[in-house]
C-alpha cells in the first residue's frame, strides 16, 4: 500500500495511506490529509491513484508542489522513494514492497546544504602586506598629526606668554 510521509522537522512521522483514489491535501480540517503549516494552502494538492501510478495535481497552492524539487504546473507522476513538498513540508512516497527508502523519520541526504563561510584563512594570506582594515573603518590606525600641530602651536603660546610677562615686568621696574 502507497504511503506519504511527512519527513518535515516538527510533522515527522505522520503519515496519510493512500487507500482511496483521491486524497486532498492542505491545512484545512476538511482535506483527507490535513497540514496544520502556515506555508501549506487551505487546499494545496490532490493526489490520485491511477492504476500503478500515483498522480499528484497541484490545486493553485500559494508556495508550490514539487516532485524532487521540480515544479508540478498541472500534473505530476510521483515514484515510490520521491519527496513531494508542498510550501516548506516535504514527504516521500512508500510502497510496502521495499522499492522505497526505510521509514526512518529522517530526512534522506541526498543534497548538501551550502553554509555561508567569513574570511577564509587563505584569502588572508593572499592579501599579503596590505591592510585587513579599510580606510573609513572605526579599527584603522589614527593619525597623530594633530596631537603634534596641537603641541606646537602652544609651544609657541607659552614662549609668547613667557617673554610678554618678563618684558612687563621689566618695564615696571
Amino acid at each position: 500500500m502507497a504511503k506519504l510521509v511527512v519527513l518535515s522537522e516538527g510533522l515527522t512521522g505522520r503519515a496519510c495511506e493512500l487507500k482511496v483514489d483521491k486524497t486532498t491535501i492542505g491545512r484545512l480540517d476538511d482535506n483527507a490529509f490535513q497540514i496544520a503549516e502556515p506555508s501549506v494552502s487551505s487546499h494545496h494538492c490532490e493526489v490520485f491513484l491511477r492504476g500503478n501510478d500515483v498522480v499528484v495535481k497541484d490545486l493553485n497552492s500559494t508556495n508550490g508542489t514539487f516532485v524532487n524539487n521540480e515544479a508540478v504546473t498541472a500534473e505530476a507522476v510521483i515514484k515510490p522513494g520521491q519527496v513531494l513538498r508542498l510550501g516548506q513540508v516535504e514527504m516521500r512516497l512508500e510502497t510496502g514492497d521495499g522499492t522505497a527508502a526505510a521509514t526512518t523519520g529522517k530526512k534522506k541526504l541526498e543534497q548538501t546544504r551550502v553554509i555561508p563561510q567569513g574570511v577564509k584563512l587563505n584569502e588572508l594570506e593572499q592579501q599579503g602586506a596590505r591592510s585587513v582594515f579599510e580606510k573609513n573603518s572605526p579599527f584603522v590606525k589614527k593619525s597623530n598629526k594633530t596631537a603634534v600641530i596641537f603641541i606646537a602651536i602652544g609651544s609657541i603660546l607659552f614662549v609668547v606668554i613667557l617673554v610678554s610677562l618678563f618684558l612687563a615686568i621689566r618695564n615696571m621696574q
